[in-house]
């Protein structure tokens, strides 16, 4: 098998692992929905607790904990990765209280959001360079968040929480630069304690949720760790073989997929307010996509 061949062979195994990432990612608000009877400080606790015990599973089992003790040797990273933990920890308290809210259109927007608020932290705070369509693509962003804010009256607040908890995150992990799985074991390893700590207030005070309402409810408590990590494996293995400019349209697919439960299956108001924000901000997204220099299919063959 030739190189060219064995590189685009490589590039196809990456994006669909970057599709099963961002499929798992956009059906799980049916996860916490079924766990609706559970309080979300509750589910976020036993998210933080069993994700932690399912990274260092997969760190033993493959021989990495010893990288470990190397990344925590540096003391930014320690401050990093503690601010790491607490930023994608209220990430996943606004997310999973907004599904079990009947707010899972508002928090598609969010998703929607975030990369555009991630190109404005660049600017900002990285200082990288911008250019014509970047600014144009943010206002755009910008006045369709208003649009929502002046017809409700209200600033659309989970959204603007979700994209920007998570772009922070994404500014931190990339200061960091820790490996996506040893991040989150240490990300959750450090809010571990206070999670820890509340699950056995609820027990003591008898009002936990875990082996009392029922056995399922007890299990899916217990995988919220898998379905926590398992797409940022999957996403890992893609990010390692495509390019980011493939990646910034396979994204889109998570926050698409939860607006259509949302609306479809949740049966959440989409209103006319709504069609003119999300339209202004795919508008966005399209321009800021399609303005990138070097598009996807030259970036592809580029990379042989």
């Amino acid at each position: 098998m030739s190189r060219k061949t064995q590189g685009l062979s490589s590039i196809v195994i990456g994006i669909w692992y970057s599709i099963l990432a961002y499929l798992l990612w956009g059906i799980l608000p049916l996860y916490w929905k079924a766990l609706q009877q559970v309080p979300p400080r509750e589910i976020l606790a036993h998210r933080i607790l069993w994700s932690l015990i399912f990274v260092c599973i997969i760190l033993i089992f493959n021989g990495r904990w010893h990288i470990v003790k190397k990344v925590l040797s540096n003391g930014s990273n320690r401050i990093g990765i503690c601010l790491g933990g607490l930023l994608i920890s209220a990430n996943w308290y606004t997310y999973i209280w907004a599904v079990n809210s009947n707010r899972v259109v508002e928090a598609s927007l969010g998703y929607y959001i975030n990369p555009l608020f991630t190109v404005a932290l660049g600017l900002l705070v990285l200082k990288e360079q911008s250019d014509f369509w970047q600014i144009v693509s943010f206002l755009l962003a910008s006045f369709g968040v208003a649009v929502l804010a002046i017809e409700y009256g209200k600033i659309p607040w989970v959204a603007l929480l979700l994209a920007v908890t998570f772009g922070l995150y994404g500014l931190v992990k990339k200061l960091v630069n820790v490996d996506s799985i040893i991040g989150l074991a240490l990300e959750t390893f450090f809010v571990a304690p206070i999670a820890m700590m509340y699950l056995a207030f609820v027990h003591v005070k008898g009002i936990s949720s875990f082996g009392s309402i029922s056995n399922q409810i007890t299990f899916m408590l217990m995988g919220a760790g898998v379905a926590t990590a398992l797409p940022l494996l999957w996403f890992a293995e893609g990010a390692k073989r495509v390019p980011f400019s493939i990646l910034g349209f396979i994204q889109y697919l998570s926050p698409s997929i939860s607006l259509f439960l949302g609306v479809f299956l949740f049966k959440e108001p989409f209103t006319k307010a709504h069609i003119l924000s999300f339209g202004l901000i795919w508008l966005a997204i399209a321009l800021y996509s399609f303005s990138r220099p070097g598009m996807v299919l030259t970036k592809v063959f580029q990379k042989q």
